[in-house]
């Protein structure tokens, strides 16, 4: 039974293997590069590659060659020797030069892969938990901002559609806003952190850099030809830290400048009034937007959060005490939790959504929190 179960078993594995549906999933290599600098990474990463392959089949075949030619079932005897200078001397200077050989080109890669000088453009990305913020701060689209945010829908993430999870090409690789930069051109990008070390990874783009609060690095890429280049945060930056991807799109330089034109007419229809006489109803309004853009995630669309992870905000204390202590609260976040700070938002943007919080779901206070009531504390 036993002999039976392990031929059959053999068979199963050898048919998966060899099967043209496994092999065509079975991606070893890194992905296709679509700048210089990819390039250069990718043939130094198979130079390598090919190196250790052919010291591993040298030093693997000349030990087993020596072990199988001198065995003692022919009549060997084991030598006894020490100290052989002539082997001393070559097994020093041999790893020497291989070492010699690999440094000079990647040294040349890691210097370019630093070279952030004269960019054409610069963006910073600010990581969030669990979203990208993004500022155009040089070059054509300077002064244009927006959050990238992951856009699966919530029923594929949870499981209660898996059918559409398995149909989605990009399932957790998609967002509602694409970082957008014109073909041929260097873009610098700066890279920082809101809360814990997040890290922006575009691996088609041939670009890693940690965000680390406090702090600032840059990375740069130029990418060679048009299309969309998928990433995600590659650091473990808390709970769903797989669901803050990054999406690149390449465009020509013509669409670039339409989609300049149209987020800045975008940001003009949406600039608010500091000054407006605001009311409860206009703050809801505008506040529902900014919970959906900052809050919804971890307090859900029915603010009853997810039980164990976030708290929810319908019926809380907080959200129905003193307003001033929901107003601390959201500019400064709470330490030890997931309660980021919002300081990054205007007065407006945190008034609304205080305002709505507070008169929403079984939320009836009637409170209205005023721009100038956020200013004050901030």
């Amino acid at each position: 039974m036993g002999i039976k179960w392990i031929k059959g078993f053999g068979a199963a594995l050898a048919l998966f293997f060899w099967s043209a549906a496994a092999w065509a999933e079975y991606k070893l290599n890194l992905q296709t590069p679509h700048t210089l600098l990819g390039e250069k990474i990718y043939d130094l990463h198979t130079i390598i590659t090919v190196i250790c392959f052919i010291i591993f089949i040298g030093v693997f075949g000349f030990m087993f060659y020596a072990v199988f030619k001198h065995r003692k079932s022919v009549g060997h005897k084991a030598a006894q020797f020490h100290e052989n200078t002539a082997v001393e001397v070559a097994w020093t200077l041999i790893p020497f030069v291989i070492l010699i050989a690999l440094a000079v080109p990647a040294t040349g890669t890691l210097i370019a892969m630093r070279d952030t000088s004269e960019p054409d453009m610069t963006i910073k990305a600010t990581g969030y938990q669990w979203k990208w913020g993004y500022d155009y701060l040089k070059g054509e689209g300077e002064g244009i901002s927006f959050y990238s945010t992951l856009s699966t829908p919530r029923a594929q993430i949870d499981g209660r559609d898996v059918a559409g999870r398995n149909a989605n090409p990009h399932y957790l690789l998609e967002t509602d806003t694409h970082v957008v930069v014109p073909v041929g051109k260097k873009v610098r990008v700066l890279v920082t952190a809101a809360d814990v070390i997040h890290a922006w990874y575009v691996p088609a783009l041939a670009v890693k850099q940690d965000a680390v609060p406090g702090f600032i690095r840059d990375t740069w890429f130029k990418a060679e030809r048009t299309g969309i280049f998928r990433g995600q945060c590659a650091e473990l930056c808390g709970k769903d830290h797989g669901f803050m991807p990054i999406v690149v799109e390449v465009v020509e330089p013509a669409q670039y400048t339409a989609w300049v034109n149209s987020q800045q007419k975008k940001a003009a229809a949406a600039k608010v009034d500091p000054d407006k006489a605001w009311t409860v109803e206009d703050l809801k309004a505008h506040g529902e937007k900014i919970y959906a853009q900052n809050c919804v995630a971890c307090h859900q669309a029915t603010g009853m959060g997810v039980p164990g992870a976030f708290p929810a905000l319908s019926g809380s204390k907080l959200a129905t005490g003193p307003k001033e202590d929901q107003i601390k609260l959201v500019l400064n976040g709470k330490q030890g939790t997931a309660m980021n700070a919002f300081k990054h938002l205007s007065d407006v943007d945190l008034a609304a959504v205080v305002t709505y919080t507070r008169n929403s779901w079984n939320n009836k206070t009637g409170d209205m929190v005023a721009p100038a009531d956020v200013k004050a504390l901030r």
